[in-house]
């Protein structure tokens, strides 16, 4: 099967075979196309290297626990086909390794799922790396739900229609990305990765409060500067600290570590903790 128009080159390992292409997987009855019993996780690929692979392995089983659905999959076993499949592409090709668990049948009441009918693929496709010279903000109307409400802690496609709707209000007002408050009025992240901030040389990051997933590539880089002796705070923050902030900048799988470059009408530059922090993410990486 050829890959669809406007899709990358991409391959996904199901039912015990590689696949090329756009592989039709969800059926018009399958639970998870229609009450979003599914689950995944994204690592990545690039210039050969696959930085915390085992990491995002192990999170997608987690995930899938956390859904009920049944994690059939040994991290090693996600960890040696994401190798099998990224020998299909070019050395050099930036990659997205996407696991997934999803439901295939309902439960007796529906809206649950069955367990027992968990299907897995692993999806990998060409997708290059976002260039780094900096994207606009500003305060998104949507908030990120509590645990009581969603499944915060695990990487579940049912929270991501939210963080869509934040986009397209950002895009409409003229800004690339959105800074997502929890319920209470804090800031919990962009909508689509976890955000950083600098003030006075001291890097800061909300603090992990149950509202948003603490990304894999965010806590390597929290490791990573405080390794070097920077100061990194993880703290309650609020919209106008970001305002206020030297630098913002972000760190997410699908991006890695990228600056904001404008939150509202105030212009920002790539600092020197930002670059640093890019800098020490890139030599981990291809370590």
């Amino acid at each position: 099967m050829a890959t669809a128009p406007g899709l990358s080159k991409t391959w996904t390992f199901f039912e015990g075979n590689w696949h090329e292409g756009n592989l039709p997987i969800f059926g018009v009855r399958t639970h998870a196309a229609w009450l979003c019993s599914m689950v995944f996780d994204g690592a990545r690929a690039f210039e050969g290297v696959t930085p915390d692979l085992d990491l995002h392995c192990a999170r997608v089983n987690d995930s899938a626990k956390k859904l009920y659905l049944k994690p059939v999959v040994s991290a090693e076993t996600w960890i040696q086909l994401a190798r099998e499949g990224i020998a299909r592409f070019e050395r050099d090709s930036a990659l997205y390794i996407r696991p997934m668990y999803w439901a295939e049948k309902d439960g007796p009441w529906i809206q649950a799922h069955d367990p027992e009918s968990t299907r897995w693929c692993l999806s990998i496709y060409e997708a290059p790396l976002r260039k780094s010279n900096g994207f606009s903000v500003t305060r998104s109307p949507f908030r990120r739900p509590t645990i009581e409400s969603m499944p915060v802690d695990a990487k579940a496609g049912c929270l991501y229609p939210n963080n869509a709707r934040a986009l397209f209000d950002a895009h409409a007002r003229g800004f690339d990305n959105a800074v997502v408050c929890d319920m209470l009025g804090n800031v919990a992240e962009l909508a689509t990765s976890n955000i950083f901030m600098a003030k006075d040389g001291v890097v800061y990051t909300p603090v992990i409060n149950g509202t948003f997933l603490a990304g894999i590539t965010r806590q390597r880089v929290i490791k990573l500067l405080r390794d070097t002796g920077v100061t990194v705070i993880e703290k309650t923050l609020q919209y106008e600290d970001f305002q206020k902030a030297d630098e913002i900048f972000s760190s997410g799988n699908y991006s890695k570590v990228v600056p904001v470059a404008r939150i509202d009408d105030r212009a920002l530059q790539p600092g020197p903790l930002y670059t640093k922090a890019r800098a020490l993410y890139w030599e981990f990486a291809h370590s």
